[in-house]
């Protein structure tokens, strides 16, 4: 998808509210529907649009009079406000503050598109390269409709930013999050151990964050 310039948009069109049929689960967006949000500029200018996060492609996406288009250049984005939750643009994507405290964490929500495949010989499936499938369905604008085609299915996941010391690096897995503790080795494996710490669980990472602020 072309990013285009918010700024140029607004003075195009007005807001309008995106309609969808509830009773399909959402599962590439972070909210179940375009909600009003508040895009902060580094320049100091505030946009207010219906937006919402597609985890599959990465991209803030806003409503235009039902055309829907990413947000950006992320260069001159502050921050984007969101039913009272934070995200930044960091690199080419957005990453939401979910603690702040002695240590900062920042959620990257992502996920990846399952296709059912097709029909084989026997009942079977045979399935159909993951690119070649996502390629089609992003060149179609299917991905960025909050419903996708039947039967293609999402796995969502977390990754993570910690700011500590002044310094933001990305964790992907316990063991890249261990390293950013080196000097609390021993009581991170423990809390981990006992409290059977999962990466796929935002409380089960906060709890442990948390921990570790107050040795």
């Amino acid at each position: 998808m072309k990013t285009i310039y918010l700024f140029l948009i607004l003075s195009l069109s007005g807001l309008s509210t995106f309609c969808q049929d509830h009773k399909k689960e959402i599962t590439h967006y972070i909210f179940p529907e375009f909600v009003k949000g508040t895009v902060l500029m580094k320049s100091g200018g505030k946009n207010v649009v219906m937006l919402n996060y597609n985890a599959l492609t990465e991209e803030m996406i806003f409503d235009a009079n039902g055309k829907k288009l990413a947000i950006g250049p992320l260069d001159q984005v502050d921050t984007i406000y969101i039913n009272e939750r934070k995200f930044f643009p960091v690199e080419k994507t957005f990453v939401e503050l979910i603690h702040k405290g002695k240590y900062e964490l920042y959620a990257r929500h992502r996920c990846n598109m399952v296709d059912p495949g097709k029909p084989a010989a026997y009942g079977g499936t045979s399935q159909t390269s993951a690119v070649t499938t996502y390629s089609s369905y992003m060149t179609s604008g299917q991905v960025y409709e909050l419903a996708l085609p039947e039967g293609v299915q999402t796995k969502a996941y977390t990754d993570y930013w910690l700011k500590k010391e002044g310094k933001l690096n990305q964790v992907v897995g316990l063991r890249q999050l261990s390293k950013q503790f080196a000097e609390k080795a021993d009581p991170f494996k423990k809390f981990v151990k006992e409290h059977k710490v999962d990466y796929d669980s935002q409380t089960s990472i906060l709890e442990l964050i948390t921990y570790l602020e107050g040795l």
